[in-house]
């Protein structure tokens, strides 16, 4: 999974409550592979770090991001 900040409709609004912002400031592009991306997602599931926000121009929303 490749998380481009640049190109997320909603950056700015939802940056604060955005799993990338909360770990690693706000890059520009970042790239998770499967094990990183389960990580994530278990941190987010236990309440640990919120849940990835990006909402690009080309992509649904997972369920469940907003």
């Amino acid at each position: 999974m490749i998380v481009d900040c640049d190109r997320c409709e909603v950056r700015g609004d939802a940056c604060q409550d955005c799993v990338i912002s909360v770990l690693l400031g706000a890059p520009s592009n970042v790239e998770f592979d499967a094990g990183e991306r389960r990580a994530i997602d278990a941190l987010a599931g236990a309440g640990m770090v919120p849940r990835l926000r990006l909402v690009s121009p080309d992509t649904e929303p997972r369920s469940g991001a907003a």
